[in-house]
C-alpha cells in the first residue's frame, strides 16, 4: 500500500491541502489545486509574521556579480535562483535572480558567498558556481549540501506551492478523463486521455507547463482512493518538475512520494532521475548510493558522465554494445566521453554506432540514431578547429539533425565572444528545457565543449550544440 502524506491545518503547507480527504476538503475549503485558498491564506499569514520579524532585525542583500546590490526581504531560495522583495517607492516589487548572476547572499548578520568570484580573494573564478578545475563540480551549480540539508530543502520545497502556483489557471478540456483511464489499442484523442494530453498539449507548449503542473495537483486530489492512478500522477509531477520546470527539490519530493526510488515505475525513468535530483541539489553521494540499489539502464549512462564517473558510464554502455541494442549503447558511450572531454574516444564511440548492422528491428530508431552518430562525430571534428579569437563579429546561422528534422541556429559574435545563441526553427516536439538551457550554457562556457544534454531532450540538446559548432567553424572561414 502506498503511504500518504496527511495533514491537517495551515502547518502541513502545500502537502496537507493538497492530501486532505474529500470529506475535509467539502467542511474546510478545497485545496490548493481547486483554487479555495483558505488554507494558503492562513500558511500566508504565518509566514507573513515569520518574515516581517526577520526583516524588522535589518535588511537582506542580494549582491550582483556586475557589483549591484539590491536590498530587501529575501522570500524564495532555490537551488537554481533567488527571490528578493524590495519597496520601490510606495510600492512593493519582487525580483528573481538565478543565482549564476548572484555574488553573495547576506541575511541577517550571515553572508554566503555563491560565486568564487565574490570571495575576496582576487582571484577570478572559472564561472558563475564553477569550479577553477577542469574536473566536473559535485553538482550541477550551487553549494555542496550534507543529506540532512538535502532532505530538508526537498521537504520544505514539497510541501510549498511554486509563487506561480495561485495565479496561474487551471485549464484542460472538460472532456478529459482525470483518472488515467487506458485507451482502447490504436486510439488517439488528446482532448479525453490524460497521458495523450500531456504528451500532444503540455509538453510541446512551453506557455501549458505552468498549467499542467497546476493540473496534475488538481488530478491528484481527485484519485485520493486510487494507489495505482495517485502513484503515477505524483511519478508524472516529479517528471514535469524535473523535465519542464528544472524545479528538482519538487521533482525528488514528488519521486520520493512515488517511491522511484524502489526502481519499480513502471516505463519510468524516476528513480535515475531522483539520483539527478540528488547531485544537482549538492549532494554526489546521495545519487551514487540511489544508482548503485536501482536495476541498470541506459539512462544511468548520462548521468555517471555528467557526475565525472566516465568508467562506471562506460563500464554500463561496454555491456551492452554487442545487443540488440549495440547502437544505443554506443551512442551512449559516445555521449558520456563528449560530456567528460574525451574527443578522440568519443569520435571512436560513434564511428562505431555507424558501423553496427540493422537487426531487422527498430527500424525508424536505428535510423535516427544513424544520423545521430554522424551528426555527433561531424561536430567533435569541428571542436578542435574553433577558435574564437578567429570569428569575426556578425551573426551566423547553421542547422543539425534533431529528432524530427533539421534544428536551425543563430548565433552571434561580439569582440570575439559569443553574445547569444538561439533556435530560430525546428519541428521537435519533447524537447522541454534544451531550447533555452542549452543555448544559456553555450554563453556561459563561451565553448560548445562539455556541455551536457537536457534529461529527456538528448537529441534536440545535442542538434543545437552541432549547429552551433557548425555555425562558428563556418564563420572561420569568412
Amino acid at each position: 500500500m502506498l503511504s500518504k502524506v496527511r495533514g491537517s491545518g495551515a502547518s502541513d503547507g502545500f502537502i496537507g491541502a493538497i492530501e486532505m480527504p474529500a470529506a475535509k476538503r467539502r467542511t474546510r475549503g478545497e485545496a490548493w489545486p481547486n483554487g479555495r485558498r483558505l488554507i494558503a491564506v492562513a500558511w500566508a499569514a504565518v509566514w507573513a509574521l515569520v518574515l516581517v520579524a526577520a526583516s524588522a532585525a535589518q535588511a537582506d542583500v542580494v549582491e550582483l556579480l556586475s557589483g549591484a546590490k539590491v536590498e530587501g526581504r529575501i522570500v524564495a531560495r532555490d537551488a537554481k535562483s533567488v527571490s528578493i522583495e524590495t519597496k520601490i517607492g510606495d510600492k512593493l516589487f519582487t525580483r528573481t535572480y538565478p543565482l549564476e548572476r548572484v555574488a553573495a547572499l547576506t541575511v541577517g548578520d550571515r553572508r554566503e558567498v555563491i560565486s568564487a568570484g565574490a570571495s575576496g580573494s582576487g582571484e577570478p573564478a572559472d564561472g558563475p558556481g564553477r569550479s577553477k578545475t577542469n574536473e566536473p563540480s559535485n553538482m550541477g551549480g550551487g553549494e555542496a549540501r550534507t543529506k540532512q540539508q538535502v532532505e530538508a530543502m526537498i521537504a520544505e520545497l514539497g510541501r510549498t506551492p511554486p509563487d506561480w502556483f495561485e495565479s496561474t489557471a487551471l485549464n484542460y478540456p472538460k472532456t478529459l478523463d482525470l483518472y488515467w483511464t487506458s485507451p482502447p489499442a490504436r486510439v488517439w484523442d488528446n482532448q479525453r486521455y490524460l497521458g495523450q494530453y500531456i504528451w500532444d498539449v503540455v509538453n510541446p507548449n512551453p506557455s501549458r507547463w505552468r498549467e499542467g503542473v497546476k493540473l496534475m495537483h488538481h488530478v491528484l486530489s481527485l484519485n485520493q482512493d486510487r494507489p495505482e492512478a495517485r502513484r503515477r500522477t505524483m511519478d508524472e509531477l516529479g517528471r514535469m518538475y524535473f523535465i519542464l520546470l528544472q524545479d528538482f527539490g519538487r521533482a525528488a519530493f514528488w519521486w520520493q512520494q512515488a517511491q522511484a526510488q524502489r526502481g519499480d515505475l513502471s516505463g519510468s525513468d524516476g528513480g535515475v532521475h531522483l539520483a539527478e535530483c540528488y547531485w544537482r541539489l549538492g549532494n554526489k553521494q546521495m545519487a551514487v548510493e540511489l544508482l548503485q540499489k536501482l536495476p541498470p539502464n541506459f539512462s544511468m549512462i548520462k548521468l555517471w558522465a555528467d557526475m565525472g564517473e566516465l568508467d562506471r558510464a562506460l563500464k554500463l554502455a561496454d555491456a551492452n554494445a554487442s545487443g540488440a541494442y549495440a547502437d544505443v549503447a554506443l551512442l551512449y558511450a559516445g555521449d558520456a566521453c563528449r560530456t567528460c572531454g574525451k574527443y578522440a574516444e568519443a569520435l571512436r564511440y560513434y564511428q562505431r554506432a555507424m558501423q553496427v548492422p540493422f537487426s531487422g528491428r527498430g527500424k525508424g530508431r536505428y535510423e535516427r540514431n544513424m544520423r545521430r552518430a554522424a551528426a555527433n562525430a561531424e561536430a567533435i571534428k569541428l571542436y578542435e578547429l574553433l577558435d574564437l579569437s578567429k570569428v569575426p563579429d556578425g551573426t551566423y546561422r547553421a542547422s543539425s539533425v534533431g529528432y524530427e528534422a533539421e534544428v536551425y541556429v543563430e548565433v552571434v559574435v561580439k569582440e570575439h565572444r559569443i553574445v547569444s545563441v538561439r533556435v530560430t526553427d525546428h519541428r521537435e516536439k519533447q524537447y522541454y528545457a534544451s531550447m533555452t538551457e542549452v543555448p544559456r550554457r553555450i554563453v556561459e562556457r563561451q565553448s560548445v565543449k562539455g556541455i551536457d544534454a537536457v534529461s529527456g531532450a538528448t537529441l534536440t540538446s545535442e542538434a543545437i550544440v552541432n549547429a552551433t559548432a557548425k555555425a562558428l567553424a563556418a564563420a572561420m572561414k569568412k
